[in-house]
This record gives C-alpha cells, structure tokens and sequence, in this order.
C-alpha cells in the first residue's frame, strides 16, 4: 500500500514571545512565525509558503531580515541555542549557514540584526551573561564578542543603516553604541541612563537614534549627547481629558513604548494599549511633533468591546514602499493601515484594519468538522467559538462568550453546533451572521462532546460518564457508565451502532449505542489514554497515552505497539478510508504511520507543526485534508496526498450546499430594511434629479454672466492695446533722437581720450629704456656672485664625498664581518645598504641645491630662538592660567554678591510686610476690645440661663440613674457572649489542626498503598509470564533436552538470589525515609501551631482594642437594643450549623476509616493470594525436577545434572 504524506497548506494563528515577529520579503509578502513554522503570507493572492523550523526545537525567539529582503534569519532553542539563515529566494527557502556561540555556551539568542550590506550578522544572547556575537555569516567566521549587560535584559540590537561597524544595543538601563575596530567590539559612546528601561530603538538617521522606554518616553540621541525628548503619556492625557471626564473609568498604568520603526519623514511608535503614534520631522528644526494617533477597533461579536483596544503592540512594521504600516500585538493579533489613508482621514485619529482575519490568541480546546458544508469550528479558553472555512481559507463567523468553552462538535449538515461551556452544554444555530442557543444541558465543562455520522444523535462527556441524546427529541436516551476517571476522548463507528471511549483510568471500552451495553474493554492501568480513534470497519481500535506508544486494539486485546520514543503521543486520527493514521505529540510534531501498522521497526514521517502538545486532531469528511490544533492557538490545514504528489482518491465526490439558517424575524427585519432602503433610494433620486436640474440652471446663468465678462474684458484690452501702440511710437522716435546725440558725444570724447594716451605712452617708453639698462648691470654683478658660489658650493660638495666615501667602506667591511657571522640576516643587510646609498644621493643632491655657508649660523640662531620662544610660551601658560583662576574668583564673588543683594531684597519685603501686619493688626485689636464689651453684657444673660439648666440637669439626671444601669448589664451580657465567641474560635482551630495532620497522614498512607497496589501488579504481570513461560515448558516434557534447557531459562530469569536482598534493603530504606519525612512534616506541624498561637494572641489583643472603642459608642441605646436581638438569632442559627458541621465531619472521618480498613484488607489479601501462587507454583518446578531427575531417556544416556 502507498505511503501517505501530510503537506502544509494554511496555517491560521500567530506565535507570540518572538521577538521582531512580522516581517515584510515584498511589497505583497510578510513573512510572521506560527506553531514551529515561519509563515510567508501574500496579502493579495492569500496563499501561503511555509520554512519549518529544526527537529528537537524548543521554539522560536527571534526573527530577523536582511536589508536586501533575501535572507532569513531565525533563532531557536535547543540543546544548543542556533541561529540558522534561510535563502528566500531558492524556491524551497533551503538553510545556508546555521551559527552557534561556538565555545561559549549560549542559552538562547534573544535578538539579531543584519548589516547594511547583508554580510555581517549580530546576535544577543540570554542571560545572565548578555554577549553580542559578531559574525560574517556567510563564512561562518565570528568576528567577535562583547558583553553588553550585567544585571538587566537587552531588548534590542541594531546596526548602523550606512556603517557595518557601528552597533546600537538597548535594554534596561543600559543604551550603548559599540564600534568593531581592530577584531574587537568597543564601546564608542555611553549614555547615563540609570533610571530608564529601554524597550525598543530605531535609527533616523547616520546619526539620530530614537528610543522608547517603560515609561513612555521617547528620546533621541545624537552624537553621544540627549537631543530631543518627549513623553507620550503627558501627550495621550492632554487628548483624551474630555474622554476621561465623560466616562468614570481608573486610570490605568502609563503608556510603555513596546515598538519602533522608521521611515523617511519620521517614525511610528507604540504609545500604550491598543494605540500607535505617527511622529513626523518639523522643518528647519530637529524635533518631531506628533500628528495622528492609530487604534486598534473594537471588537464586534465580543462582550467586551474594549478588550481588543487593551492589546499591547508587540512589532511594528513598514512596507519597502513605505505605504502600509502593520502591527502584531501580544495577543496573537496582525493589523495594517495605509499610511495615505492616515494622512488623507481627518481629526487627529485613525483605525488599523485585521491583515486577514482574527485568530485564537489561547489554548484551543476544541475541533470539530461536518459533512455538507466545508466548515471547520474551533473553541478556545480566550471564550470564543469560531468557525472557519477550509476551501477559501477565510473565517465565515466568530463570536465570543461570558464562560470558557472546553468542547465543540459540528453538526454533519452544518447547521447546527454544539458547544461544551464551564457551566452548561448548549444546543446552538448556525446563523447567517450569529451563534444562537437552541438548548441548554446542565452538563458542566464538558470536556467531550461528539455528533454520530448520521446527525439524529450526539454524546456528551460528564465526568466519567457518556450521556448520548436525541438531537431531534433532546431526550437523555443512554447514559453509559463503566469508567473510573475522566473520559478523555469518544468517536462513533462509520454506522453509528458502535461508540468507542478512553479515559484516564487506562480503559477502552466498546459501547453498543442502540442497547447502552459494552461489548468489549481494553484495560491498562498503567497508562492514562488521551485519544482514541476506530478503524472504518469498527473491528480496531488505536489508542494513545502517557506511556509513549500507539496501541492497536482488537477484540479486548492489543495486537500491536508502536513506541514513539521519549514523546507522549495526544491524539491519533484515522482517515475513513482505512489508508492514513496520524498522531499527535505533546512536543507539537505530527507523524504519519504506515497501515497497517508493521510488526516490528515501525517507521513514520514526522512534521513540525506546532510549538505545543497537539490538543485536537480530526481528518475531513472526504479524506483530503487533515486538521490539528494545539495549545499555541493555532490551526494547522494538512494537505493529504501520497508520495507521488496526488490526493487520495474519494469513493464519491462531496457536493458541499451553500444553504444558511435565517430566523423568521431576521428575514422580516431585513424585508423592512431594504423596502425602507428603496424608498430612501427612490427619494433620494428625485431629490438629485432635482438639484441637478437647479445646479444646470444656475451654471448656465453663470456661464452667460462669464461670457459677457469675457467679451467686456476683450473690447477693454483691444482698446488699451491701441494707446500702447501709439505710446511705442512716440517712444520709439525718442529714442532714435536719443541716440544719436549719445554716438556724438561718444566720438568727441573717445578723440580726446586718444590724444592724451599717446602723451602718457612718450613717457613710459623712456622710463623702460632707463629700467633696462639697470637690470643689465645687476646681472652682470649676480652672474659674478653665483660664479663665486657655485665654486665654494664644488669644493664642498667634494669634501663631503670624501667623507661619505669613507663611511661607506666602513660601512663595507662591517657587513663583510656580518656576513661571516650570520648568514640569515644578508638580505636585512642588502636592504640596507641600498637604502643608506639611496639617502646618501639624496643628502648630496639636496646639499648641492640648498646648503649654502651660512646654514651653521641660521641653525645655531633658530636652536636659541626656540629657547626663547619655549621660556616665552611657558611664563605665558602660567600667567594665563593665573589670570583664569582670578577671573573664577570674581565669578564667584559676584555670584555671593547677587546672593547677598538677594537677600538684602528678601529681608526688605519681609520688613515691609511686618509693618503692614503691624497697621492691620492695630485695627483688629481695636475691633476686639468692642467685641469683649458686648460679650461681657451677654455673659450676664447667659449666667442667668445657666442657673434655670442647672435645676433641668438635676432633675434629667435622676432620671437617667435607671437606664445607666440597664445599659451596664448589657455591657455585662455583650462581654459573656464574646468570651463564648473566642472559646469556639479556639475550639475550632484545635480541630482544623487535627484535620491537617489526619489528612497528612491519610495522603502519606495513600502513597504507601498505592505503592503496594504496584508492587502486587507488578508481581501478577511476572507470575502471568512465569506462566506462560511454564506452559511453552510443558508442552517441550517429552524432550529432556528441550525441557532442561528451558528450565535453566527460567531459572536464570526468575530465580536471582540478590533479587530478595535488594527487596528487603529497598523496603528498609523506604521505611527510614517515610520515617525521617514523617518527622519533618510533624516538626512543621508544630511550628505551625506555635506561629497559629501566637497570630491568635495578637488577634485577641486587636480584638481587646476594637471592644473598647465599641464600649465609647454604645451610647446610641435605641439602636444597641435592636442590634443586640439580630445578633442574639444569627448565634442561634450559627450554633445550628456548627453543630450540622460536626455531625457531618463526624461521618466523614467514619467513613473514611472504614473505606482505609478496606483498602487494608484487600491489600493484604492481595498479597496472601500471591504468596501462595508463588509457593504453589515453586512446589510445581520442584516436582518437575524430581521426575526429569528420576525418568531414563530411551538412547540409554544419562542426563546431564541441572546446574543450581
């Protein structure tokens, strides 16, 4: 049978926690990581390209793209932190280079960034070292190292975009600029930023670095100094006040810039939740102001319509063209804008719009798919059901609701769904535009629920029981009970007669769906299924659990194992057409087994996938594509086809219906609307016909009114033209007369000019005669003059030959001696010769030119000029640098001078206020004096009133006599009551303590049995292989041969002295160590009563406290009295309950004794029945022995002894 083989063909969902997540290759192509995959996504054609990531990867940390838009770089964990380069343009984006930290063990790298050239590549590793590795990827030569940080995260590493040597490098509280010199990376530049957490950066420029912070501030550095800074948290309040006043929000925490990106007039920042700005640059000035605010919409079929604004943008990204801005945010979100739609919208805001469609950003817990309609549905733990579609690859509905949802089953028409919620399962519609509830089943978090192939039933999961239910009745029509634990995973025969169930109490059970009865069971304790899956014939069953194998199942036994390694397979899939099984893994890989499965060696094509265990896995109804989802959110569509590329082949082609639900309502809504629509359509009409015929109206009146104008306008401008003609004429004859009056003037003056040049040029010419004559006389005395030197000049020029003749045969016997000595230094030697005879001819051709005989006298004049000039320089620098200190000393006098003068200033107001306080309160005293002589006059009146208060106060307070004695004996009464409160208090921690510590003891009894329960299995799985071992011994006792032999073989395998010994010190061991933790758990105990007793003593003083200021306040005596009743019937009823409480702890605890005496007992029955299994079977061998000892082989040979 051919092979099956699962292709990539969409994928829906974004990983988050990679760094620089989004990408631009093209204009029309972004390239985004999903699962453990890099997605390339054309915009237009929606089509996708998929680079999957390296085998044994523990997920993605960083992308990065080359300048040039060719490479890719990735960073992945694993054994080893790598880096691996991917060639975009070769059509199956083959791997370059793969980098690693060499000799320096890295973790993982957190950040990379190409050169502007594309031939270096740096990247940041983890903590807690921070190194910046510097390679020339392409050879694989790393160029060198630097660490960055000691304390906090880098977050951001960036090149120069026109300098291959210049590194920018940011994180928290740390902002460096590096540059590569001399194979090292050295810091060029620091800033002090102790007090800021860097997030993000971008260069502007060769120069300009912008940066964003924790806080919100943006900064931009230039040239190691501060430039520009601004904060966008100040900038978001001054613009929503008006918003904040309106609603009665919190204010919530400030705006963290997460994301930076540039571009040619500015930059786009992140400025909070849910919000980027646009900054551009203002001309002639180094400073950006900022001019559009970017949201994120809300949501339209979520409850919370502000949850999507409350994203984090995570990456920001601009297209080679700079026209479209995209943002990725934290919760798995893609969303884009056209920058000309930013500009062309007005106000101060404009909206991102989703790149193609909102994906789950949480765990999907479930999958499901019909038959009619090419629909797949998927639940999340983010609240939301959302159904999507396989053919066009768009999601056709979404909707989000108040609880979680753990399960999801579609309908096989399409119409209908059912969805497994935290506290109920509903029976919902399918609508044109919305999820309606049907029914609601008091099933809580339902974990499981299925539709049968038919559609007239569907199951549901209730814990360890299957409800199956009528999906035209709603009737309860089975419950099949049997599990022990949770069911975990069901699926119907192809007939739907047959149910297939596992769970986590190691059990597969077959169920008949038309009587509720089982038919056949598969029970392994030791492994807790996940998936289950039936073969098309309903005869197998293959199944999957923690013990890493895939088991195929047949008529209550296992017929075959396949391991799977170190991996624990989730979830397994069948196709219908009995060709294909797949499973899923809790590493995120898929794997695809050959059928039917091998007996031994079974191989399987493995494919990366998602970047978490496979949650759900499910094949279409036609066998073409094959459907996985996980816990990173994502959706994975495999295309399956056999290794020749083609599909497989269908029984019967599918038909899929494009009919929809619609409610009567909805249909008479929207009748309403669209007659109501027609009307407005028709009125509107009449009313642009009739403006239209108004606007003809008016514009041809304007037209007539222009034209006149025009026609005006001509005749004036004919008319203004003809007085200009006549105006040129007159000019023109002007001129002429102008003119010629100018050209004889002209040749009068230039006559004269002639005349008194001739004049001037008599003289010239006699002075030069007398020049020359001169000049003949000085070159005769200079020809003298240089005939004299240049002899001089001879005489030494051949004195100094002779000396240099001289020093060179020195020179000439000095390198013969040296050539004796050491041939290796010849050449050394020759060289210099032939430099010493080059700078001698030099010497001796600049000495002809320049050296004249005073040159010993300059020379000796210029050395004590320079001592001079050096004596000079030095008293000048100590006067200057005694005129700098004075000048610092008048600074600072004046300095104390305008302190004093301020003073002086201060001290003269303060007088002038007193003065003033002086008259004011002279006035007051004044005033006061009146005021004491009228209160005098009235406190007379007043001792008079007083007098007649004082007989009511006596007479008042023998009245009160009684009731302060009534209020002393509910004092009295209110005290008894909380001594009594504090004694139950007490009573009631004493008995929580002793439930701590029985429960300690029950758990550690637990262990102790559930470890002997395995031991006993352990033992039983032995003693059925002894068996079956003997049965094969048995069946070989007419061959003593044979039978000895196999004999030996058992004994060699079951009978191992040290086997008992090592039992025994094992269980000895096991009893000091469950001693010795004993012993700690009930030191803790101990210290947890006394710090319990001492929070109680400090709890009765707080509570001493409070009474005495409820004493201060028990005067409102109306109020107590009422009070005091309530509180009389609450301890009443209290009193009920605690007594309730103990009478049911009470049974409880009986219980849960007797159920221990059990568990007890049967273990120790357990352990007596295979103590006299194992003494039985032992009588047996010995017995054995004894007749092949006593019986005589007919070849008349003895036997061989049995070696002990």
């Amino acid at each position: 049978m051919a092979t099956v083989v699962a292709q990539s063909h969409y994928i829906f969902g974004l990983r988050t926690g990679v760094r620089n997540n989004l990408l631009y290759f093209d204009e029309q192509t972004i390239i985004f990581p999903c699962g453990n995959n890099c997605v390339r996504y054309n915009i237009n054609q929606k089509c996708q390209k998929f680079i999957p990531g390296t085998e044994r990867s523990q997920g993605m940390k960083a992308l990065a793209i080359s300048t040039n838009r060719r490479y890719l770089a990735v960073s992945e964990c694993g054994e080893k932190a790598t880096i691996t380069v991917f060639d975009l343009q070769h059509e199956q984006n083959r791997k370059s280079k793969v980098l690693t930290g060499g000799e320096i063990p890295v973790d993982e790298f957190v950040y990379m960034a190409f050169s502007p050239d594309s031939k270096y590549l740096i990247g940041q590793a983890g903590g807690p070292d921070w190194t910046l590795f510097l390679w020339m990827w392409e050879k694989k030569k790393l160029m060198a190292t630097v660490k960055t940080s000691t304390s906090g995260p880098i977050n951001q590493v960036s090149f120069n975009p026109q300098d291959n040597t210049q590194i920018c490098v940011s994180g928290n509280k740390v902002f460096k600029i590096f540059r590569y010199a001399g194979e090292t990376l050295k810091q060029s530049s620091a800033f002090k930023t102790d007090a800021h957490n860097f997030l993000c950066h971008t260069w502007i420029s060769t120069e300009k670095v912008v940066a964003g912070t924790e806080a919100g501030q943006l900064m931009m550095f230039e040239s190691s100094r501060l430039r520009w800074e601004i904060n966008v948290a100040s900038v978001q309040k001054v613009k929503s006040q008006s918003e904040k006043q309106d609603s009665n929000e919190p204010s919530s925490a400030l705006p963290r810039v997460t994301a930076i990106v540039g571009y040619s007039s500015g930059f786009v920042c992140s400025a909070g939740p849910g919000t980027a700005c646009l900054f551009e640059k203002i001309e002639d000035e180094d400073q950006y102001k900022k001019t559009k605010d970017i949201k994120i919409p809300p949501e339209a079929f979520s409850n919370d319509s502000s949850s999507a604004e409350h994203q984090e943008i995570s990456t920001l990204c601009i297209s080679p063209s700079e026209e479209t801005l995209t943002a990725s945010t934290d919760r798995g979100q893609l969303y884009s804008i056209q920058l000309s739609v930013v500009e062309l919208e007005k106000g101060d805001r404009a909206h991102f719009e989703y790149l193609s469609q909102s994906f789950h950003y949480s765990t999907v817990t479930g999958l499901s798919t019909c038959i009619r309609k090419p629909l797949i549905a998927t639940c999340s733990m983010d609240r939301s059901v959302r159904i999507w579609n396989f053919e066009t690859n768009d999601l056709e509905m979404y909707k989000e609701f108040q609880e979680e949802s753990y399960s999801v089953a579609l309908h096989p028409t399409g119409l209908y769904i059912l969805v497994g919620f935290s506290d109920k399962l509903r029976f919902m519609t399918l609508l044109i535009d919305d999820i309606r509830t049907l029914k609601e089943f008091t099933v809580r978090s339902c974990r499981e629920c299925v539709f049968s192939n038919g559609g007239h039933l569907f199951a549901a999961v209730n814990g360890n029981v299957i409800n199956i239910y009528s999906t035209t009745t709603f009737e309860d029509v089975l419950n099949l009970k049997g599990h022990n634990e949770k069911v975990r995973a069901i699926a119907f025969s192809a007939d739907d007669s047959r149910l297939v169930s596992c769970g986590m109490d190691g059990a597969v059970y077959e169920w008949n769906t038309l009587s509720g009865t089982r038919e056949s069971d598969s029970v392994l304790k030791t492994c807790s299924y996940t998936g289950v899956t039936i073969s098309p014939d309903a005869k197998t069953f293959f199944a999957v659990g923690t013990d890493c194998t895939l088991k195929e199942i047949q008529d209550c036994q296992i017929l075959r194992e396949v391991p799977s390694g170190d991996v624990v397979c989730t979830t397994v899939a069948m196709s219908r057409s009995g060709r294909a099984l797949f499973v899923g893994t809790s590493t995120g890989t898929v794997r695809a087994i050959k059928y039917p499965l091998p007996i031994k060696n079974a191989a399987w094509l493995e494919y990366q996938a998602h970047a978490g265990p496979v949650t759900k896995m499910i094949i279409t109804f036609d066998d073409q594509f094959l459907l996985t989802v996980s816990e990173d959110g994502c959706l994975f569509i495999w295309k399956i086809i056999d290794k020749e590329g083609q599909g497989l082949k269908r029984e019967k082609e599918l038909i899929y219906t494009e009919e929809i639900l619609v409610t009567k309502s909805d249909l008479e809504e929207k009748n309403k609307m669209i007659l109501d629509l027609n009307t407005t359509v028709d009125a509107l009409q009449e009313d642009n016909k009739y403006q239209l015929s108004l606007k003809e109206m008016t514009y041809k009146e304007k037209i007539n009114e222009l034209n006149e104008k025009c026609l005006q306008q001509i005749r004036s401008l004919n008319t203004e033209k003809e007085v200009l003609k006549t105006e040129k004429e007159k000019q023109q004859a002007a001129h002429v007369k102008a003119l010629s009056e100018i050209l004889e003037k002209h040749d009068k003056e230039l006559q004269d000019m002639e005349s008194t040049n001739n004049q001037k040029l008599m003289l010239e010419y006699e002075k030069y005669h007398e020049l020359q004559l001169k000049l003949h006389n000085v070159q005769q005395e200079c020809e003298q003059q240089l005939h004299s030197m240049e002899q001089s000049k001879t005489q030494a020029l051949e004195e100094m030959m002779q000396s240099y003749e001289a020093k060179l045969e020195e020179k000439m016997m000095l390198l013969n001696q040296f050539q004796d000595e050491s041939q290796q230094k010849v050449r050394e030697f020759e060289e210099y010769i032939k430099k010493q005879e080059v700078d001698t001819d030099i010497e001796i051709y600049e000495i002809r030119m320049k050296y004249e005989q005073n040159f010993k006298e300059e020379k000796k004049a210029n050395a004590t000029l320079r001592v001079e000039l050096d004596t000079t320089t030095k008293s000048f620098h100590g006067l200057q640098t005694e005129i700098d200190n004075r000048n610092l000393e008048i600074e600072k006098l004046k300095q104390e001078v305008q302190k004093l003068q301020s003073v002086i200033k201060s001290l003269e107001n303060d007088i002038s206020e007193l003065k003033a306080t002086i008259r004011n309160k002279n006035g007051i005293m004044q005033d006061k004096e009146k005021s004491i002589y009228d209160l005098n006059k009235k406190s007379g009146t007043l001792n008079k009133a007083l007098e007649t208060l004082k007989h009511r106060v006596g007479f008042m307070e023998e009245e009160i006599a009684p009731k302060d004695n009534q209020i002393e004996e509910l004092k009295e009464q209110i005290q008894e009551m909380e001594g009594e409160l504090k004694e139950f208090h007490k009573t009631n921690t004493e008995l929580e303590l002793k439930i701590d510590e029985l429960n300690l003891k029950l758990k550690t009894k637990d262990k102790e049995l559930h470890k002997e329960m395995k031991k006993v299995q352990d033992f039983g799985v032995l003693v059925q292989r002894f068996k079956a071992d003997l049965h094969t011994c048995v069946e070989c006792i007419q061959d003593p041969k044979r039978l000895k032999d196999n004999i030996r073989e058992l004994y060699k395998c079951y009978v191992q002295p040290s086997d008992m010994v090592e039992k025994v010190s094992v269980h000895t061991d096991l009893q000091r160590e469950n001693s010795r933790l004993r012993e700690h758990y009930e030191k803790i105990v101990t210290t947890m009563k006394k710090q319990i007793s001492r929070d109680a003593s400090v709890f009765q003083a707080n509570n001493t406290k409070l009474m005495k200021d409820n004493v201060v306040l028990m005067k409102e005596i109306n109020d107590l009295r009422q009070e005091l009743r309530t509180v009389r019937t609450q301890l009443h009823n209290y009193e009920k309950q605690t007594n309730f409480n103990k009478n049911i702890k009470g049974s409880a605890n009986s219980r849960g004794a007797a159920s221990a005496g059990r568990a007890g007992l049967m273990t120790e029955q357990s352990f007596e029945e295979t103590e006299k299994i194992i003494q039985f079977q032992r009588l047996e061998i010995h017995r054995l022995k004894q007749e092949i000892l006593g019986q005589t082989p007919t070849s008349r040979i003895k036997l061989p002894p049995l070696a002990n």
